[in-house]
C-alpha cells in the first residue's frame, strides 16, 4: 500500500511542477511575433528579404517594382494600405519557420499548395486574403508545419 501512496504523491508533485513550468513557458512563436511587432519597419523588411527574397517580399506587398523595397529600407517612404501589416505577419511566419528550416524550404512552403489551407497557397493568402481570417489560417498552418517536423 505504501508504494501506491508514494506513487500518487510523486504524480501530484510532478503534475504541480509541470503545471508551473508550462505556465511560465510562452507559446513557441511568441519570440517571432515579438520581433515582427517591435522591430522598426525597415528591419522587418530587411529580415524578410533575407529569408524569402526580394521577389516574394514584393509579391506579398503587391508591388511590381522591387525598388520600393529599397525606399522602405532607407525609410524614404512608408508602404500603402495594409502592406506593413502583411509584411510583418509574413516576417512572423518566416522567422518562426527559419528556426527549423532553411530559406529555400520557407520559400517552397510559401509557394506550395498547403493541405492545412485546403490546398491554398500561403503567399497568395498573405497578399490578397483577409488579415484576420486568412492571416490567422496561414499562421496556424505554419505552426502545424513546424509541429509536424
Amino acid at each position: 500500500m505504501g508504494n501506491i501512496w508514494d506513487f500518487d504523491v510523486t504524480i501530484r508533485a510532478e503534475t504541480s511542477v509541470m503545471g508551473t513550468h508550462a505556465a511560465t513557458i510562452p507559446r513557441p512563436d511568441v519570440e517571432a511575433h515579438r520581433k515582427a511587432t517591435q522591430a522598426d519597419f525597415p528591419a522587418v523588411v530587411e529580415s524578410l528579404v533575407a529569408l524569402i527574397g526580394r521577389k516574394l517580399t514584393a509579391y506579398i506587398a503587391s508591388i511590381k517594382d522591387a525598388r520600393a523595397i529599397d525606399r522602405w529600407l532607407h525609410e524614404q517612404v512608408r508602404p500603402q494600405r495594409d502592406v506593413e501589416a502583411r509584411l510583418r505577419l509574413a516576417y512572423h511566419i518566416a522567422a518562426r519557420l527559419s528556426e527549423f528550416d532553411t530559406p529555400a524550404v520557407i520559400q517552397a512552403w510559401l509557394l506550395g499548395l498547403n493541405p492545412e489551407l485546403d490546398d491554398a497557397v500561403p503567399i497568395s493568402l498573405l497578399r490578397d486574403g483577409d488579415m484576420e481570417i486568412d492571416g490567422k489560417k496561414v499562421l496556424n498552418a505554419a505552426r502545424a508545419f513546424v509541429a509536424g517536423g
